[in-house]
């Protein structure tokens, strides 16, 4: 973002946080990202869930595993029986219902939590900034006048011409800015 600087003034920088604060405020940004974890939890990456679930869906097959040899031990067609299919069934229904609420779960807080880190983060100010106006060289004349003083000063001699020399130079430097110079 370019900033509009008016004539005449330049723009200052003051650093807010040391190296270290900055390396971290830096990598906090990277936490927040769209390919952060939170990014993708509250994206719903399918890749993320499907990590994320691999432990619920190697018990659910080893409940069905459990659910097959139950019904095996009943006899002949036991696993083919209205009862297994029903069980089966069931179980897959709650295993679907339950991870679809946690998904929506997680993703909700991961939501929540860019929203907070986000605003904390942008909340922050490494650096200030400020504008100051630009230093002016003096003219040719404005130059002279410690020289006019101290001629002045030299022709009085001593401490006493050097102090006279001294306050000559400031009292013509004062009237030097308070003419109007845009009269002129």
């Amino acid at each position: 973002m370019a900033n509009n600087i008016p004539s005449g003034y330049e723009l200052g920088k003051i650093q807010q946080f040391t190296p270290e604060q900055m390396n971290l405020f830096k990598t906090m940004f990277g936490n927040v990202g769209p390919d952060s974890y939170l990014g993708k939890l509250a994206g719903g990456d399918q890749a993320t869930f499907d990590q994320m679930e691999k432990p619920a869906l190697r018990q659910f097959n080893e409940l069905q595993g459990g659910l097959a040899s139950r019904f095996s031990g009943m006899g002949m067609g036991g696993r083919r029986s209205s009862g297994f299919q029903n069980t089966s069934t069931q179980a897959a229904s709650n295993l679907s219902q339950n991870l679809q609420s946690q998904r929506q779960q997680l993703q909700m807080q991961a939501l929540q939590q860019l929203m907070g880190m986000s605003n904390q983060l942008l909340g922050q100010r490494p650096n200030e900034q400020f504008l100051t106006k630009k230093q002016q060289r003096p003219s040719f004349w404005e130059s002279m006048i410690p020289m006019a003083g101290g001629i002045a000063g030299g022709m009085m001699g001593g401490a006493g011409g050097a102090s006279m020399g001294s306050q000559l130079a400031g009292g013509m430097d004062n009237m030097w800015q308070s003419l109007p110079w845009d009269v002129w």
